[in-house]
Order: structure tokens, then sequence, then C-alpha cells
């Protein structure tokens, strides 16, 4: 089974070409992590001593509130996960994670932030996999 952290050049093209002209995205974040955080090839950043996956997570997330909300980006909800309702039984996820950020020039401009990058790394010791789909609104049902 193949194992998904960053995005690959082919996938940032469509995702430039599908979204930019639509206004907000909001990215559904699915997380797997791992146990043991995986700092290999990341000694600049990692922590004194042992931590979840889930503890470099929550590192990531704090690390990178002020960039975000530079970007006027924002989280919208974060928490707990395990098993489908519906969907495959051998997929299981940690957390769901929504993030609304304002257009997809926003959220560009967001990723290569110096304050992002700075604790990037974290996401990637972080997670053992994950799914991020971005999305835009058709209708406004309020």
């Amino acid at each position: 089974m193949s194992k998904y952290i960053d995005a690959n050049q082919e996938a940032g093209k469509r995702f430039y070409q599908n979204f930019y002209d639509k206004g907000k995205v909001v990215m559904l974040n699915l997380l797997r992590f791992r146990k043991i955080a995986d700092y290999t090839s990341l000694e600049r950043i990692k922590p004194i001593g042992e931590i979840s996956g889930e503890e470099a997570y929550q590192l990531y997330l704090t690390g990178i509130l002020p960039a975000l909300e530079k970007a006027g980006s924002q989280i919208i909800y974060y928490g707990k996960s395990k098993n489908f309702l519906i969907g495959p039984d051998l997929e299981v996820w940690d957390a769901v994670l929504l993030m609304e950020h304002v257009s997809v020039s926003k959220f560009m401009e967001f990723a290569q932030q110096e304050e992002y990058l700075k604790f990037a790394g974290h996401r990637t010791a972080a997670l053992e996999d994950s799914r991020l789909l971005p999305s835009h609104g058709i209708k406004n049902y309020t």
C-alpha cells in the first residue's frame, strides 16, 4: 500500500489549475500518525528525547499558526478519528483537519513563508500517511 506525505509536482499543477479562480479553498486532511516521530534527516529541529507522531504534529500546528493567520487562512476543525462509517475497513485515520484558505494564491503564499517552512519538518516527522483533498464551495447553504 502506498504512503502519501507530500504533494508531487503534477498534483500541485492540477490543484493550481483546478482551483485558481474558485475563491476560498477548504482542505480536508486525513492524518495517520507514527507511533514515534521520525526525525531522520531533520536533526536541526529534532526535539530532545522521543515524541509521538501526534506530539510532533502538534508542534507543527502550533508553529504554523502565525503564518496561517498572516495569509488569512484558518483551521476550521481538528479532531480525532478512526474507522470510516462508509469506506474501506483497512483505512484507519487518527485525525481529521479542515483548513480554509482565502484562495489558491494565498495558500501558495502561506506554504512558502519562512515561518511555515521552519515548522514543516515536524509534519513530515509526525505522519505515517496522509490524504489532502482540496475543495471549493458550490453554494452557500446557510
